[in-house]
């Protein structure tokens, strides 16, 4: 178990890639920051279009986060 784990933490990079194609297929936008960007964020849709968005994470009495609100800036593609 602790060698799967040395191999999994050795590759970080993919972790991205698979919350990028597990929002996708829930049919969700994903989320990044690219270098450059400032405050920006980039929204990636489902159909390869790239947004640069403003956004905000809001939160329910518990602390868990229950909505996305984000303010469309630009259309990078």
């Amino acid at each position: 178990m602790a060698a799967l784990i040395d191999r999994i933490l050795s590759n970080l990079n993919n972790f991205a890639d698979l919350g990028r194609q597990k929002a996708f297929e829930l049919g969700n936008p994903y989320y990044y920051q690219a270098e450059g960007d400032g405050e920006y964020w980039r929204k990636e849709m489902p159909d390869g279009r790239i947004f640069l968005v403003l956004f905000e994470v809001e939160y329910d009495e518990n602390g868990h986060s229950v909505a996305i609100i984000d303010t469309y800036q630009k259309l990078l593609n």
